[in-house]
Parts: structure tokens; C-alpha cells; sequence
């Protein structure tokens, strides 16, 4: 069992496997990319593999794999197989973005992963273009086609943007009448890898709600699960459910049972933090699980209390510059 000097379980691993992405959504990347990390610098299948598996023996129970978009990675199946057969993992789940996805959705859940995340800002395929910059609006919508056809568990993830998406709150909301899915509207968060003034959000959580109680009056508030990270609720009659994400707020540190590694290996107690701790180093090193684990301890020994702590630990080096894409979600 991991437990942080908070007395939190770390029981939560989301791990980027590529920063690499084929859209180039404006509040994540700049228009024209970011500079790609090298291979040599990319983890290696093998590495994650290790990584993984010492930490599930450690506590880890579930494992999340996102990018970047995954599936832009070279053979990421036999990846997500060997992830798959790590004894001890109770869940191994999946962040796309749903371009590339619909031809291993069968696979996915072969290999036992039941639960996916769509990343789908709009239901609208002109306001999908100028956010994403990429006209794959059809691909995305067979992605989800094709999860619900295989009775896989659906969160679609849309990041609330004022002035870009905001009249498809309702909307989203209204597919939950008919699709058993949950869609879950986040706070619009700094990381768009420029590094540009961010000063908060016009929508918060508390907004948000807001406007889906002015057409749905009769919204349900749900439990929300343990660690969960979104508000849950639910309209009398529909099959499926809202949930809504303080991404930028952070009212749900106290619970927080992740960590998260980037695609070079680097470690974060927190997304708001600068890297604490870079694994790829010290296996590349030549350095034991044993000495590799008792790092990790002293590491998560010294997370911050919240987001905001986080965020002011950056003082070295102020601001934001990452991309979501670095970060892994």
C-alpha cells in the first residue's frame, strides 16, 4: 500500500506513452505542433513495462495509458497486452482522442479493458475543425459508435471553452437520453504548451452547472464514487450520466490517490507540479527495483498538499509551458 505524507492512497497511475498527436487542438498545442521528443528519449515499451509492474506491486491498482494520442505510437496493442497481464492490476483503462481507434476497439476489450475515455469538445463538425484544426469529426463519432456497439463503459470528455463550445453544453447533456455514456465537462486548464498568460476561467464548475440546471431543472446530484474527480449527476429518464470535472479549481486534491508519467519517464505527484522525479534515468542508470522503489517512497513522500501548492512550487520555473500532450491528461 502507498500512502503520501497526507495520508492519501496512491492507488492511480496515468501513464503517457507518446506526446506525439493528430490533432492540434488549440488550448493544448500550438497550430503548427510542438517539439517531438526523440525515441531515444521516449520511455521504451519495456521500461513502461517495468515501471508498471513494480509500481502495481507496490499499490498501484489501475493504470490509465494516454498520450499525446496513443495510438499514434507504433504497436501500441502489444503494450497495452503486456500491461494487461500484470498480476495484481485491477483496471487498465484508456484516454483517446478516437481517430485512429475504432479498428481496436475489439481488441481492447479482449485483452479486458472495459472503460474509455473520448476526448469530444462538440458534437457540432465545424466547431470539431477549428478546434481540433483537423477535420476528423466522422472518425471520432465511429470510435464511439463502435465502444458503445461493445458494451464498453464511455466517459466523453469535453473541455469547456468560452466563446467555442459552450452552446454544446446542452446538447452533450441531451445525449445521455438515449446512450449509456457519461459525459463529463472539465474546467479549461493552462497547459497549451506556449506558455501564455492564463489568468483563470470564464466557466467554472460552478457555471457549468448552471447552465445545464437552465434546461434540466430536474438534474439529480449522484454519490460520487471514492477519489472520484467529478461532480456526478444525472437526469431523471436518461440513460446515461453528467459529470462535472474542477480541473482548474481543484477542489478535489484532498482525495487525490494519482500520479502521472510523462512520456520521457518523468514523474508528477500532481498535475500542476514541474516533474518531481525522473524514472527513465535511474532504470537507465542500471539502478535495482528495490533501489528504484525506495525513491519512488521518498518521492511520494513529499507530494503537496494541493494543485495550488503545486503550482507554487514552480517557482523555478514559473508559468506554463507544458502541452497537455506532454502531461498525459
Amino acid at each position: 500500500m502507498l500512502i503520501d505524507n497526507h495520508g492519501r492512497r496512491i492507488t492511480y497511475l496515468r501513464l503517457a506513452v507518446t506526446d506525439r498527436c493528430n490533432l492540434r487542438c488549440f488550448y493544448c498545442m500550438p497550430e503548427d505542433g510542438l517539439n517531438w521528443l526523440s525515441r531515444s528519449e521516449l520511455m521504451t515499451y519495456e521500461e513502461m513495462l517495468r515501471v508498471c509492474t513494480l509500481l502495481v506491486r507496490m499499490g498501484i491498482e489501475k493504470i490509465r495509458i494516454t498520450g499525446g494520442e496513443p495510438f499514434v505510437r507504433r504497436d501500441m496493442m502489444k503494450l497495452l497486452t503486456a500491461l494487461s497481464k500484470i498480476e495484481g492490476l485491477k483496471e487498465l483503462s484508456v484516454t483517446t482522442n478516437g481517430v485512429l481507434t475504432a479498428p481496436y476497439v475489439g481488441q481492447l476489450k479482449s485483452i479486458g479493458v472495459r472503460s474509455v475515455n473520448l476526448s469530444l469538445d462538440t458534437l457540432d463538425a465545424g466547431r470539431f475543425f477549428a478546434i481540433t484544426r483537423r477535420d476528423e469529426f466522422s472518425a471520432v463519432m465511429e470510435t464511439m459508435q463502435a465502444l458503445l456497439q461493445h458494451d464498453m463503459d464511455v466517459k466523453v470528455n469535453a473541455v469547456v471553452m468560452d466563446g467555442k463550445n459552450t452552446q454544446d453544453i446542452i446538447p452533450m447533456v441531451e445525449l445521455t437520453k438515449e446512450l449509456p455514456v457519461s459525459i463529463r465537462f472539465i474546467e479549461e486548464m493552462p497547459f497549451n504548451g506556449d506558455g501564455h498568460g492564463y489568468s483563470g476561467i470564464a466557466w467554472d464548475h460552478v457555471r457549468i452547472l448552471e447552465e445545464i440546471r437552465s434546461a434540466y431543472p430536474n438534474i439529480q446530484k449522484l454519490p460520487d464514487p471514492l477519489y472520484s474527480t467529478a461532480y456526478n449527476y444525472h437526469v431523471p429518464g436518461h440513460l446515461g450520466n453528467v459529470g462535472i470535472i474542477a480541473a482548474y479549481s481543484r477542489t478535489f486534491c484532498g482525495t487525490c490517490n494519482r500520479i502521472r508519467i510523462t512520456p520521457d519517464g518523468m514523474l508528477k505527484n500532481c498535475l500542476y507540479d514541474d516533474g518531481v522525479l525522473n524514472i527513465k534515468d535511474l532504470m537507465r542508470a542500471g539502478n535495482t527495483n528495490t533501489a528504484i522503489a525506495d525513491t519512488l517512497r521518498d518521492t511520494f513522500n513529499k507530494r503537496e498538499i494541493d494543485g495550488w501548492a503545486a503550482e507554487r512550487s514552480r517557482a523555478e520555473n514559473p508559468g506554463f509551458r507544458e502541452s497537455m500532450a506532454t502531461i498525459g491528461g
